[in-house]
């Protein structure tokens, strides 16, 4: 051990003896020393004594044209301040990796875990509201797709808001449009969720708009397209897709009839596509004529009763028939009363995906020549129609029929969320009975 007057020179010619470590301390700077091993590697280090006598020594940082003498001289007069001040920096550092390694929430993939694993325990409810498990769903594949591949391997802490915006900006220069603002609110919820666990003080993505302009939908269905539509849903044999480059005919469209009657049911019914693709034989009373949608699969967390029109109630009936095709009569009797009324191909006990409704409306309507259209555009169609001079329903029974809660038809807030247990069903039966009887006529299917 040595005490020298270190100059970058000095710093730079030191050289250690094989199978020995040097150590130069600085005459300028006290406590300040240079560590040199025999590899070559050099390291700069600060001694200090605490209050109770202790010495500890504490590293500075390494030796490179990115941190030389100078730069140890000053982190060493920081570190003499924090003593002078009480402080012992070398066992909080100590303390801070300690506590790192065992910090589960290391990585922004580790964040992504632990939020999803928190909001599908319902122990992270944004809003106050256990969110669903299609949300949760959506939240998987929307940071699979789009954020770990950039964020996934960053330490927490360390991501900026400047690299959140540079994800999002890249999503909108590569045509992503408002998938941009759901990837936005993900993030956001991730890091709320980050600092609610104490892992972090900031939200990178908060603090600027949204990326990406989104223009609300408001295709309209008319009459003649309605009809077209809905005869290709009795009888699409002999439907392709449009002749693309280098194909002398379009690909031929096969949706099966189940499908068919779930698409039916959208527009008739006029509940949002996974409510119908979701639909469970212990929803049903067809005696009743109802169909109640459990708390769980409504947007709106609370239960929908829907009034089953005539029509609509044969097309479920139909549908049922449908699933206990093939079964013999003990394999009936032996059915479940909760089985799905639009089972997946791959498992009888599953639902169907929502996306498929979309996938076989998109591709009937492309084969028949009507552009741009999702079975949400037959729950607006028909919710326009409602409310229209041709049947009059008010906007009040018309966003009943819908399954919407904001509509307090004149009356407070209050009352209508905590006074009113009424489901209107006589009403909703009405305003659906008389859309199934114009939408019938429209077609052309009415008795």
């Amino acid at each position: 051990m040595a005490t020298v007057r270190l100059t970058d020179k000095a710093v730079a010619a030191a050289r250690a003896i094989p199978n020995q470590r040097l150590e130069l301390w600085d005459a300028v700077t006290p406590g300040l020393c240079l560590r040199v091993s025999d590899t070559g590697r050099k390291v700069f280090v600060y001694r200090y004594r605490t209050d109770d006598g202790r010495q500890p020594r504490m590293t500075l940082g390494v030796y490179s044209t990115a941190f030389g003498l100078a730069d140890a001289r000053e982190a060493a007069d920081r570190v003499r301040v924090q003593v002078h001040d009480g402080e012992d920096p070398a066992s909080e550092r100590k303390r801070a990796k300690s506590a790192a390694k065992g910090e589960p929430i290391k990585t922004f993939d580790d964040l992504a875990d632990a939020y999803l694993k928190a909001c599908e325990a319902g122990e992270w409810k944004p809003r106050g509201k256990r969110q669903r498990e299609r949300t949760i769903s959506g939240h998987r594949a929307q940071l699979r797709l789009h954020v770990r591949p950039v964020l996934g391997k960053e330490r927490v802490e360390a991501i900026t808001k400047a690299q959140v915006r540079n994800l999002l900006r890249k999503m909108v220069d590569a045509g992503i449009g408002a998938q941009t603002n759901r990837i936005q609110a993900v993030v956001r919820q991730c890091f709320s969720f980050a600092i609610s666990e104490d892992r972090v003080a900031i939200n990178p993505a908060t603090g600027f708009a949204k990326f990406a302009t989104e223009t609300p939908r408001a295709r309209i269905l008319s009459d003649a397209e309605l009809k077209t539509f809905w005869g290709a849903l009795i009888d699409p044999s002999g439907l392709r897709l449009p002749v693309r480059d280098g194909q002398e005919e379009g690909t031929p469209v096969y949706v099966g009839r189940a499908m068919r009657i779930a698409v039916q049911l959208s527009a008739l019914l006029l509940q949002r596509r996974g409510e119908v693709a979701g639909m469970r034989l212990s929803e049903i009373d067809l005696d009743q004529g109802t169909w109640l949608i459990p708390a769980e699969r409504m947007k709106n967390g609370f239960p929908h009763l829907v009034p089953l029109p005539p029509r609509a109630s044969a097309l479920i009936g139909e549908a049922l028939d449908l699933g206990l095709a093939g079964m013999t009569d003990e394999e009936r009797e032996k059915a479940p009363n909760d089985r799905p009324v639009f089972p997946s191909p791959r498992s009888a006990a599953k639902s169907v995906k929502p996306d498929s409704l979309t996938h076989a409306m998109v591709n009937i309507a492309a084969a028949i020549g009507i552009d741009d259209a999702t079975p949400h555009d037959l729950r607006r169609t028909g919710s326009t129609v409602m409310t229209s001079e041709r049947l009059g329903v008010t906007p009040f029974i018309r966003s009943k029929v819908l399954g919407h809660r904001g509509d307090t038809g004149g009356g407070s807030a209050v009352s209508m969320t905590h006074y009113d247990a009424n489901t209107y069903a006589p009403d909703k039966r009405r305003a659906l009975a008389a859309w199934e009887g114009l939408l019938l006529e429209i077609v052309s299917e009415a008795a």
